[in-house]
C-alpha cells in the first residue's frame, strides 16, 4: 500500500494556505500560528526553523516537541471522515490540525478551539 502524498509534502506549502483561510473569514495569521504552537509545541523560533528548511508532513510532526494531549478531545468531521476514527497516526495529526484551523475559520472562539 503506498503513503498519503500529503506526508512528504512540504509543511511550508501548505501553511500559507491555512492563513490565507483564516484571513479571509476575518482571522489572523498570528491566531493560525497560536493553533500550531499549541498543537505541537514548537517555540515560535522552532516554528520558523521547520518553515525555513521546508519540513514534510511526516518531518514536521515527528520533531514536534510535545503534542498537546488534549488533541485526543478533537471531535468531528474533516473530508468526510470522523477525525477521531482515522487509523493512521500522522494522518490524524495532520487532520486534527485542518480541523482546528476549520473551527478557526468558522469563527469559533479561540479559548474552544484550544481547548481550553
Amino acid at each position: 500500500m503506498t503513503e498519503h502524498r500529503i506526508f512528504t509534502t512540504s509543511f511550508a506549502s501548505v501553511y500559507p494556505h491555512y492563513v490565507a483561510k483564516a484571513e479571509r473569514k476575518g482571522r489572523t495569521k498570528a491566531e493560525v500560528d497560536q493553533i500550531i504552537l499549541w498543537l505541537t509545541g514548537f517555540s515560535p523560533e522552532g516554528f520558523e526553523a521547520q518553515l525555513a528548511e521546508g519540513a514534510d508532513f511526516r518531518t514536521f510532526f515527528a520533531q514536534a516537541p510535545a503534542l498537546h494531549p488534549a488533541r485526543a478531545g478533537i471531535r468531528g468531521v474533516i473530508c468526510s471522515v470522523r477525525v477521531e476514527e482515522i487509523a493512521d497516526p500522522l494522518m490524524r495529526e495532520i487532520r486534527y490540525l485542518d480541523k482546528l484551523i476549520d473551527e478557526l475559520a468558522r469563527g469559533k472562539a479561540m479559548d474552544k478551539i484550544l481547548r481550553g
